[in-house]
């Protein structure tokens, strides 16, 4: 600092709201770090910045554990330097845990993939030596403790929610949390396993096993993932192939004016319909592929059963709802989950949160950096919206029937509800259609589906997709699948490749299980 001898010089990376709530100031004004070089309309590399403020070059994404005290620093530094000093921009998008390239190099900001304002076309999210840590709970005091750690970190990716004890959890730590993680985990003697040691290098493993974006819709195949652009024009290809059974469809575009596109295959204008939505959470790349998966099954297959399905019923599906999401995995962050939605420095609104049914009443934020953050209100986003129109426009001119929802991973077969605990009115039937799937999965595969409500399997959650597909639209039969792999997997959402054909095959089996047990209950008539 110029103005006063003291020094700041921390022997490790620790979070940056430490030295602003620090009583150190040298021109008077409490809370203010020695800031020397930075001024309005300056620019500066990340390195200068983490010089000048004395810290490490590491920026830790939790230097502000509450959204208050994020808008209070950045307020300060505002009205004091500028809008324009970097000093801001860096200490925003480290409040969310995200980073941008800037001058001098990539900002080694922690990537939390929960804001995501930053990033130039180049820019792509590293998560070198992140691990996975599998946790056990055992009792009330750790399940409080992972319920405080969730809420007010944002360099720790949570799989779900810590509730109740047997309860197993899965959560991605970065690289300057491991050392603080490992030793809360003995001091409360939280029983786990380190799933994977380096999370980027099966990421660098993942983005290897896509096919490049110019490549001809005529390659399309299940033994690769595929860009946007690639999964829309083997749409059209296969819409060309089957004039007659194929309609390409066009929902509308999305908050980056991207279109949301899918198909209709049908045999008779007067079947019911089954609709199918993926790709709604950008990062589980799995869902688009099945989805294009169950498309060509129903146009090629010879298997009778098969074939039947084709005929009997009309199909509607749209491989990906969030291709805003699903673009910016490719090009930025793989571990991206919601839209591209602007809220100041941050980005995205989780989409499966944004539906207006019980909106935001449990299992979802009101902050914009996180990663269930609900929106400014319900159906606020143009996605949502797109697809509510949609629906309800073509849910009785359709016959809609059935909606299937394909997510990934933890391999479940849920219905409604998703916000409470209370039972559908045909919760026997859909548990029952369920358990016949996971069967029938178990008998192809060996693989375990868990069958339930959303609520009592996997986690609370509000605003999604199928519970208003279900209480809104009227839709009878609904589903939210969560294909491969399992809950403790050690790939979270970066499925590999050669798990496609495998965990399509099971989501199809899954859906005409479900859909051959509901035309025996008359669902169909």
């Amino acid at each position: 600092c110029e103005k006063c001898p003291l020094e700041w010089k921390p022997k490790r990376p620790v979070a940056a709201l430490d030295y602003w709530i620090s009583p150190h100031s040298c021109d008077g004004t409490s809370g203010f770090p020695p800031l020397t070089a930075h001024r309005p309309g300056r620019y500066h590399s990340a390195d200068s910045v983490a010089t000048s403020l004395r810290l490490s070059p590491i920026l830790a994404p939790s230097l502000a554990n509450k959204v208050e005290n994020r808008k209070n620093i950045i307020n300060m530094l505002t009205s004091r330097f500028g809008a324009q000093c970097l000093v801001i921009q860096i200490l925003a998008m480290a409040a969310s845990g995200t980073g941008t390239k800037l001058e001098g190099g990539t900002c080694p900001v922690a990537r939390g993939s929960s804001c995501g304002g930053g990033g130039t076309p180049s820019d792509q999210a590293r998560y070198d030596n992140y691990r996975i840590y599998n946790v056990e709970f055992e009792n009330e005091e750790q399940i409080t403790l992972f319920q405080k750690l969730e809420e007010q970190s944002d360099s720790l990716t949570f799989i779900g929610h810590a509730r109740e004890i047997g309860q197993k959890l899965s959560i991605l730590v970065s690289a300057h949390r491991v050392a603080d993680i490992a030793d809360l985990l003995k001091t409360y003697k939280v029983k786990h396993r380190i799933l994977t040691y380096n999370f980027q290098e099966k990421i660098d493993r993942n983005l290897g096993e896509v096919q490049p974006e110019s490549i001809d819709a005529s390659q399309f195949d299940w033994q690769h993932f595929f860009h946007l652009k690639t999964i829309y024009e083997w749409l059209e290809k296969m819409a060309d192939k089957y004039p007659q059974r194929v309609t390409v469809l066009d929902m509308g575009t999305s908050t980056q004016g991207n279109a949301i596109k899918g198909v209709k295959l049908t045999s008779n204008p007067n079947n019911k319909a089954i609709f199918i939505e993926s790709g709604i959470h950008a990062r589980e790349w799995i869902a688009p592929a099945a989805a294009t998966y169950i498309i060509n099954q129903l146009l090629t297959s010879q298997d009778p059963g098969v074939q039947k399905l084709a005929q009997d019923y009309n199909w509607i599906v749209f491989p990906c709802v969030n291709p805003d999401g699903y673009k910016y995995t490719f090009e930025h962050d793989r571990m991206w989950r919601k839209n591209r939605q602007l809220f100041g420095t941050c980005r995205g609104v989780d989409l499966n949160r944004n539906y207006p049914d019980h909106w935001n009443s449990t299992g979802s934020s009101s902050d914009p950096t996180r990663y269930d953050y609900a929106g400014p209100s319900a159906g606020s986003e143009q996605e949502t919206q797109r697809l509510i129109e949609f629906i309800r426009s073509n849910v009785e001119k359709e016959q809609i029937k059935t909606y299937i929802a394909l997510h990934s991973y933890s391999q479940m077969l849920m219905f409604p509800y998703g916000y409470t605990k209370d039972r559908v009115s045909n919760y026997d039937d859909l548990q029952e259609f369920g358990k016949k799937a996971s069967a029938a999965i178990k008998a192809e595969s060996g693989r375990d589906y868990v069958s339930g409500s959303l609520y009592e399997t996997i986690y609370p959650s509000s605003g999604g997709s199928m519970d208003w597909a279900h209480s809104e639209a009227g839709i009878p039969i609904a589903y939210t699948f969560e294909l491969r792999g399992p809950p403790d997997s050690q790939d979270l959402f970066i499925l590999p490749a050669v798990e496609i054909q495998p965990t399509a095959s099971e989501a199809f089996t899954a859906i005409r299980t479900i859909v051959e047990s509901a035309a025996e209950k008359g669902y169909y008539k």
